[in-house]
């Protein structure tokens, strides 16, 4: 039974990676508009050691992408400098979307796992009432 309960905890640290990646591709889109905002990005870390959830994964730090900010003209915006540019964000829109399904889908399949372990567990504490 501890190997179905193992499999619980590390499915839901998949789900709650997955979900907290969701969130950073969500604040993404919604700034995409943004002038000078920088993509976030978060890595995953296997979390050792002896514990409940050792093999599971946890987030890492929320990384900021270093790439080139597109530079806009518009003379009318507030933020342009002389030659009427400015600084938009970096963000792409296709690769969020992208991200976002992937993410999605990680966490469906996490979602699964954990659904299967309740399952069987489940089916085992009825054959051990009989």
């Amino acid at each position: 039974m501890s190997d179905l309960l193992k499999t619980m905890t590390l499915s839901s640290s998949g789900m709650q990676a997955q979900a907290s990646r969701l969130r950073h591709v969500s604040e993404n889109i919604a700034n995409s508009d943004t002038p000078g905002y920088r993509r976030k990005t978060i890595s995953f870390e296997e979390i050792a050691g002896k514990s409940a959830a050792a093999g599971g994964v946890q987030i890492g730090a929320v990384q900021l992408d270093k790439t080139e900010l597109q530079r806009v003209y518009d003379p009318s915006h507030p933020l342009a400098d002389v030659s009427g540019h400015y600084e938009g964000s970096n963000v792409e829109l296709i690769v969020e979307v992208a991200d976002a399904r992937e993410a999605q889908r990680s966490y469906e399949a996490n979602l699964k796992m954990f659904d299967q372990a309740r399952q069987m567990s489940s089916a085992l504490l009825d054959l051990l009432r009989r």
